[in-house]
């Protein structure tokens, strides 16, 4: 899926192998008790859980759902103004530094280490290429010729790619006919926003295409840590700060050869890339996984189905892009075919 849905199902995956593993160690000590007491254990580990989850003077999830949908909606905008004064690539190298160090400065806070194993890491260093160092830089290379509500339009076909892909590469994933319905509906709507019956006129194709395969990585970079990452004992935290570290690593070698330094230093667009990394990188990691631990995925993930709508909001008031009717009218296409492909098949 894309980069936020990546994140909740990465914040997912290892809250349930820690779950997991408190449930075997109940089962183990409990199963000699009578049925009774072993429920009343486990509501009350379950009633802790809450109550460790929701400490006094969190902000109510739904204004944090509310926070993550703008600010990961905001960032489309963000990226345009980015490249104003700035090279993509230099956009996405700050983009990923300040992101890091919001996580670094998180994981000092918890004293959180990084993951260890050469292997881990190797497995972590794809993974920072395929959901961060590639398809941020191609967002970034995009927004120099599409408007930023096409990108963020862009971004929301994720969940159609993670579907087509997740077919053939995850046995366990099982069509079904309306998660097939939702993949037909979801690229009819793309090619209701690129104008297809018009044949694609005034449209940036090198730029349009190069959205679409950022928002390709993500799906392909999650079945990746699925497959590989899925049993590391390591925390949320300290494998996303990790894999940031090292995209952000893979970035600063890369840059200085596509790029030179630059003679001036924006402020506007240096500012847009502060908060681009700062908030839309490294503080919005920290709010999913909040709502993950406290709402579950599914909850969380409907984070995805706002942030086109922001995006096209943002750059039409903002940025004074222009939206023609086929832009929202396919938008909303995309986001039903998404919504149904995350349909699962009943027990």
């Amino acid at each position: 899926m894309c980069y936020e849905v990546v994140c909740i199902r990465l914040a997912a995956m290892t809250t349930a192998s820690t779950d997991s593993t408190a449930s075997a160690a109940s089962t183990a000590t409990t199963s000699s008790r009578s049925s009774h007491s072993a429920r009343s254990s486990l509501d009350a580990a379950a009633t802790a859980a809450v109550a460790r989850s929701r400490p006094r003077g969190r902000l109510d999830w739904r204004l944090r759902f509310a926070a993550l949908s703008l600010i990961w909606g905001f960032s489309f905008l963000l990226i345009k103004v980015g490249t104003d004064g700035y090279a993509p690539f230099q956009i996405t190298l700050g983009r990923l530094v300040f992101g890091t160090a919001v996580l670094a400065a998180a994981m000092l806070v918890k004293r959180e280490r990084l993951p260890r194993g050469l292997r881990t890491w190797g497995h972590l260093a794809v993974a920072a290429f395929l959901l961060n160092a590639l398809p941020f830089s191609l967002f970034a290379y995009s927004e120099l010729t599409i408007p930023s509500t096409l990108a963020g339009i862009c971004n929301a076909t994720s969940p159609l790619w993670g579907m087509a892909l997740s077919l053939v590469a995850l046995a366990e994933d099982r069509p079904t006919r309306v998660r097939v319905a939702g993949l037909g509906i979801g690229f009819l709507g793309v090619l209701t926003v690129l104008g297809a019956w018009q044949g694609f006129h005034g449209l940036d194709v090198t730029g349009t295409a190069m959205a679409l395969l950022a928002s390709l990585s993500y799906p392909i970079g999650w079945i990746y840590v699925r497959r590989t990452l899925a049993g590391s004992s390591a925390s949320h935290l300290s494998l996303t700060g990790a894999q940031l570290l090292l995209a952000t690593v893979q970035l600063a070698v890369v840059t200085p050869l596509f790029t030179s330094l630059p003679t001036r230093l924006p402020v506007v667009p240096l500012l847009a890339i502060v908060a681009l990394g700062a908030l839309g990188t490294g503080l919005a990691v920290l709010l999913q996984y909040g709502l993950v631990a406290e709402v579950g995925p599914t909850t969380a993930q409907m984070v995805t189905y706002f942030i086109p709508v922001i995006a096209t909001a943002a750059g039409v008031a903002v940025l004074g892009e222009s939206l023609a009717w086929s832009t929202p009218v396919g938008a909303v296409i995309v986001l039903a075919g998404a919504a149904l492909t995350q349909v699962k098949r009943r027990a």
